[in-house]
């Protein structure tokens, strides 16, 4: 995708060498689609992350969630940390569209197994939201089930960032925000790696803003009057990786989020949904007749490396994610800047 990130201005984030494309799907198979309705009235979407396999019904990716402020109606994440395992696509919209997301889901995964020739009679749809009405007449729920299967129909490893699919009317810290994403690689045993996140970016105030450490949301205040707001956003955050590992690690790396989202200046408010899904390709489990389930899983002493790799590939997501964005006017004559509107501030 020919869109200027964050990097393109400069700015460099952390210290750990990235992945070919600096986004969630350089962990194979992983891919994302959106589907973007932009109108008038409605500023808005959906966006669907394939976890590293077709149909993770069949097989399913370690999985582990972590809630980090729970203002959220995030579905699916009790029976994620009950098993883990994640046995849906990830699929991320506005607040008041995570039912229909979920009835679609759940219809697109009856034929995705029909298909295969697999009968699906329990399933476990995991959708997770912000709230968008900010920019978008949000009580019309103008995601429907169409809008869900072209985002699968488009679902593809080099993805656009910003004002797109699920991000279209999102704002963060008060100018706009969406989605992002940023990876790292690692290395074991002389063996590469990969770790990769995707923010769905909706919270934060804009006199909170950093940037590498530096207030850069004071000095565009200065410049850019705002009314007086609460910060009542929130943040989704999808981690993947191809390390092996169990359930119990991921929800330790899912902690690790938090650091990343406060190096750009956030508190956590009490009106914030933060939460964190991340999953492992690098285990997988299988339906098959075996009792045992086979495992390979990193050792804990090593796994500093991946709560580096989450904090710097988070911060530089949700970096991504506002300076991909374009100026936004949405519902009722609300409007958002982006970031890079702010260049010259950034340069300093």
């Amino acid at each position: 995708m020919n869109q200027k990130r964050i990097t393109d201005y400069g700015i460099q984030i952390g210290k750990m060498k990235k992945g070919k494309r600096n986004k969630i799907t350089d962990v194979k198979g992983v891919k994302v689609g959106h589907c973007t309705i932009d109108t008038a009235e409605h500023k808005t979407g959906c966006t669907v992350i394939i976890p590293g396999t077709e149909n993770p019904y069949i097989n399913r990716p370690v999985c582990s969630s972590f809630v980090i402020n729970g203002f959220g109606k995030t579905t699916g994440l009790v029976q994620i940390d009950e098993l883990g395992e994640l046995e849906s696509p990830i699929v991320l919209t506005n607040t008041l569209n995570v039912g229909l997301m979920q009835d679609a889901l759940l219809d697109y995964m009856i034929c995705k197994c029909g298909e295969e020739g697999v009968e699906l009679k329990s399933f476990n749809p995991v959708v997770a939201e912000c709230n968008d009405s900010y920019l978008n007449n949000i009580a019309k729920r103008a995601v429907k089930q169409e809008h869900l299967f072209a985002a699968f129909k488009n679902a593809e490893e080099d993805f656009s960032e910003g004002d797109v699919g699920a991000g279209k009317g999102m704002s963060c810290y008060q100018l706009k925000g969406g989605i992002g994403s940023a990876s790292r690689l690692i290395e074991f045993d002389s063996k590469p790696f990969t770790l990769g996140v995707l923010v769905l970016s909706n919270h934060g105030l804009l006199e909170d803003l950093m940037i590498n450490g530096e207030k850069i949301g004071e000095a565009i205040k200065k410049e850019d009057t705002l009314s007086k707001q609460k910060d009542n956003g929130s943040i989704i955050t999808i981690v993947a990786t191809d390390v092996p590992l169990d359930s119990r690690q991921l929800k330790r790396i899912c902690k690790r989020v938090q650091n990343g989202i406060a190096r750009t200046g956030s508190f956590t408010s009490h009106g914030s949904g933060e939460i964190v899904i991340a999953f492992s390709t690098g285990n997988f489990h299988h339906k098959n007749s075996s009792c045992f389930q086979n495992m390979k899983v990193l050792h804990d002493e090593h796994l500093d490396a991946l709560f580096q790799s989450v904090m710097e590939s988070t911060e530089e997501a949700i970096l991504n994610s506002m300076i991909c964005a374009n100026p936004v006017m949405g519902f009722q004559g609300n409007h958002r800047k982006s970031l890079k509107q702010f260049i010259p501030d950034l340069n300093k």
